[in-house]
């Protein structure tokens, strides 16, 4: 590595580890009592909090660091335009139903004489405190009660940065009192691999120090009833991993594409909950009745009508339903033929391209998809809520979206030096289908080796299966340049440093939001991954 660059990836790093720190302090002297603010129901406030406070030079994006044009939080004026501090609620409830009346006194929901109990401090110190945030936080969406909740957790408290300080603090103070949550649970991937992704001594020195407390939350996962790190995965509904909840469990889920496929493809009832929560959740075996766990919440606000001449490029068709709907549930019609009459292991793919872009490019928890999601089998287009809007998408609508999406390179880089699959982690199908296209591509072209590291994301049992199955493939795959993890592209290419010497191409719309990796098809990403160009 060229000297300038260590340099410079030396400075990124001390401005990570400032600034993470700077928000881990700032979410620890937050006031816990804030005075009530008159505002006009529907009017967006002007935004504040630590997303304020922190900066970030133009073309590094980073997940500690996101613009508010780059949080899937958002909300957009009547212009179309983003609004800041116009912030998704992650339960289908705009800002403007959720508005709060000052002149009102505060909503309660009912608890039980046991939930009670427990609030009151009856069960133990820890309970007690953990009670309170789930019920504070119900409150303020107005939730009616606690329900309890099945099949197992899944959290998106994965990232052992400094910014994480606070809520591992609480949570060991949980595990102290010998709490755990009501089932094994899942976990989001870890955010490094080293094992398997080549790094400069440098890089990994930015990864030590950018996420110094990832060993301490592991184990704190462990006290609490993780599962195997085999088994992390933002997939965690896969039949490798195995946490597919039973149509109709209410869970507490926070990872967005988990939430969006959980609640779309598997039928389950969650809020797309904040990090932190969905471990509240899981250790109180409970969690507020509101928002997308009710037959109401999960009405569509939105007829999606799909009329592209061939199959849509599924991660554009799912960053323009995010964009247009952006928390509001979507009905979407004429995909169905494209599936063969069901979601099955061969193509939930699509689903889950599509659905991971909903959620990132907009912050959608659920979606029904005409003849095939578990909830417009049951009931149809009396899905649609009164009042609901039309967005047509076809081919020149999808070319439209396509072409908002930025380059983020500098200038003087032409070419791209890492190839990223899998954001959400790959399936089993995709995995083979992928290392098959990739290996006969090689060989049809009198190729030994890829032109660029080509990574490949997905649960380590996930990999396992690939290598049980077809062993030959995978040796071709490991001797040409392509690499299996288990890690998470959005936090190995969106950490702070590497967008300045790491320019990747990717096939998920999620990673392209969240990076500044560049979003080609399938065709593009082979031709991609052959050449070591980027194609036109």
């Amino acid at each position: 590595m060229k000297q300038e660059n260590k340099d410079a990836l030396k400075m990124n790093r001390r401005k990570f580890i400032k600034r993470t720190t700077l928000a881990a302090a700032a979410v620890t002297l937050l006031p816990k009592k804030v005075p009530a603010q008159t505002t006009k129901a529907g009017t967006p406030s002007t935004g504040s909090g630590v997303h304020h406070v922190l900066s970030k030079q133009p073309g590094t994006p980073d997940h500690a660091l996101y613009t508010e044009r780059q949080s899937d939080m958002l909300g957009l004026g009547p212009d179309g335009k983003p609004v800041p501090g116009y912030k998704a609620t992650g339960a289908g409830v705009t800002p403007a139903k959720a508005a709060n009346d000052p002149s009102k006194p505060p909503h309660q929901m009912k608890l039980t004489q046991e939930e009670q109990d427990i609030l009151d401090g009856k069960k133990g110190k820890a309970p007690a405190k953990v009670m309170r945030t789930v019920v504070d936080h119900g409150n303020l969406f107005g939730a009616t009660k606690l329900v309890d909740l099945g099949g197992a957790p899944h959290t998106s408290f994965f990232t052992g940065t400094p910014a994480m300080a606070p809520l591992i603090k609480a949570f060991t103070e949980c595990a102290n009192e010998g709490l755990k949550a009501y089932s094994a649970y899942t976990i989001n991937p870890r955010p490094f691999d080293l094992y398997n992704v080549q790094t400069e001594p440098d890089e990994q020195n930015m990864i030590f120090e950018g996420y110094p407390l990832q060993t301490e939350l592991d184990h704190l996962h462990v006290r609490l009833g993780g599962r195997n790190l085999d088994t992390r995965s933002c997939m965690c509904y896969v039949p490798e991993v195995g946490n597919a909840p039973k149509k109709g469990t209410f869970v507490a889920w926070a990872e967005s594409s988990a939430v969006n496929a959980g609640n779309s493809i598997l039928g389950i009832r969650t809020n797309r909950n904040s990090c932190g929560m969905d471990l509240m959740c899981a250790l109180l075996g409970k969690a507020p009745y509101f928002g997308l766990m009710t037959d109401e919440g999960r009405k569509a606000k939105w007829l999606i009508e799909v009329k592209t001449k061939g199959e849509p490029d599924w991660g554009v068709l799912g960053g323009a339903i995010g964009e247009k709907c952006v928390e509001d549930v979507p009905y979407i019609v004429g995909i169905d033929k494209y599936f063969d009459g069901k979601i099955t292991p061969e193509n939930v793919h699509k689903m889950k391209a599509m659905g991971a872009a909903t959620a990132s490019n907009g912050a959608v928890g659920l979606y029904h998809v005409e003849n095939l999601t578990p909830d417009a089998l049951d009931h149809g287009r009396d899905l649609l809520a009164k009042g609901y809007q039309t967005y047509v998408i076809d081919d020149a609508e999808i070319d439209q979206v396509r072409s908002t999406y930025p380059n983020l390179w500098p200038k003087n880089v032409k070419k791209p030096n890492r190839a990223y699959i899998g954001c959400p982690h790959n399936t089993y199908h995709e995995m083979v289908t992928w290392g098959t296209r990739i290996r006969d591509e090689l060989k049809k072209r009198g190729l030994k080796k890829v032109a660029i590291p080509t990574h490949m994301f997905q649960a380590t049992l996930v990999r396992n299966h690939m290598f049980y199955e077809h062993p030959v493939l995978t040796r071709d795959l490991h001797k040409a340049g392509v690499t299996f993890t288990n890690t998470c592209v959005v936090c190995f290419s969106g950490l702070k440093g590497y967008s300045k010497t790491e320019f990747g191409v990717t096939n998920s719309n999620k990673t392209r939001k969240y990076s500044n990796s560049i979003y080609l098809t399938d065709d593009k990403m082979i031709e991609a991954i052959m050449t070591g160009e980027l194609p036109a």
